[in-house]
């Protein structure tokens, strides 16, 4: 099904991938969730427009999964306070408006929460220095 080159590109890229998760901060690895979540989204779309049922459910389930499993599950609600409440509550309705978008075919939704994703992950990588500076102030 696939050729050689693409096999040993596919594991180089995942290769790739891995050695960058683990020598990431974890300011960094939010914002590869983000980015993950955001490509999932585009795949989704894609396959929604070449009316690719089964790879759409597929690309919706990995966005769903990275944003339960890995921004929401990442969220320290005591410490975070007020803000990772809503940070919750926000990915609980982006979670419910994808599976909305796999459900009813519905492109708009799939548009709406990759809006979501893309104004959090600006402001999340915005934030990127001031983290830095206090991760080397604290070493």
């Amino acid at each position: 099904m696939y050729s050689q080159g693409q096999a040993g590109a596919n594991a180089y890229a995942r290769v790739g991938v891995q050695t960058g998760v683990m020598g990431a901060s974890p300011h960094r690895l939010i914002v590869m969730l983000y980015q993950g979540a955001r490509q999932a989204i585009a795949q989704a779309r894609m396959h929604q427009q070449q009316n690719n049922i089964g790879a759409r459910g597929a690309a919706i389930g990995k966005a769903i999964n990275i944003v339960e499993s890995g921004l929401q599950q990442a969220l320290n609600k005591e410490a975070g306070g007020e803000i990772a409440q809503r940070l919750d509550a926000l990915y609980s309705y982006m979670t419910r408006r994808l599976l909305e978008a796999n459900l009813k075919q519905d492109e708009k939704m799939l548009v709406e929460v990759d809006d979501l994703l893309a104004t959090l992950e600006e402001a999340w990588v915005g934030i990127g220095p001031e983290v830095a500076q206090m991760t080397a102030a604290a070493v």
